[in-house]
């Protein structure tokens, strides 16, 4: 993971220089933080890259059941596999395992290949999304929608990174989006209706102030 962070990092150093472009001032959110992945997608590990320049400690899994979520901190101690990923950096004596988590971030993107790497179709992955959305509604868990692949993971409707957008931002309690993936007015629509506040970025490390200030 810090690997990850460093490539993310030297290859955004230009684009910190870049100015935030805000849509609105961001909420604030609790810890302890929950980040997963809608679709499977890379951009998860630039959310996480994002987190750990931030200082923000948090847990990661890719494919979270609901009896991990349930868990709270540590994941009910599960540990990584073939297909399934997870990652303990909650700091426990701020947070002990087991103290339920506040705040979840997904972040949005579909990939066929790491989908299949965790022996998931697109309708199962859409049909596992429901469900954790209807939990995290159901017990008040702050939902962080983040859509930074750009036009890359976008597409037509009915296509799989839509598919994607569909299961997660129309419940998102706050969404981040790059002005990329963002081209078509599609989240804007989508949180006008909602209300959510829609914090827009020009880059994905302009995420790194604003996560600072939702959370520290």
């Amino acid at each position: 993971m810090k690997t990850k962070a460093m490539v993310f990092l030297t290859v955004g150093m230009l684009a910190f220089l870049c100015q935030t472009g805000l849509s609105q001032a961001p909420p604030k959110a609790q810890l302890p933080v929950l980040t997963t992945s809608a679709g499977q997608s890379n951009d998860v590990n630039t959310v996480n890259a994002v987190m750990e320049e931030a200082g923000i400690k948090y847990d990661y899994c890719d494919v979270p059941s609901i009896e991990m979520i349930q868990a709270g901190v540590g994941l009910a101690g599960k540990q990584s596999g073939e297909g399934f990923h997870v990652e303990v950096y909650t700091d426990t004596a701020k947070y002990a395992k087991g103290t339920p988590y506040k705040t979840v971030i997904i972040a949005i993107g579909a990939s066929l290949k790491g989908m299949g790497a965790s022996g998931l179709t697109i309708d199962a992955e859409e049909a596992r999304l429901k469900k954790l959305v209807d939990y995290f509604k159901k017990n008040k868990i702050f939902i962080i929608g983040v859509h930074v692949g750009g036009e890359a993971t976008r597409g037509p409707a009915g296509s799989d990174n839509e598919r994607m957008i569909d299961a997660v931002a129309p419940f998102a309690d706050c969404l981040f989006v790059t002005k990329d993936s963002n081209k078509d007015g599609r989240f804007t629509k989508i949180a006008q209706k909602t209300k959510a506040p829609l914090i827009q970025v020009d880059y994905a490390l302009g995420l790194v102030e604003l996560f600072k200030k939702m959370f520290l």
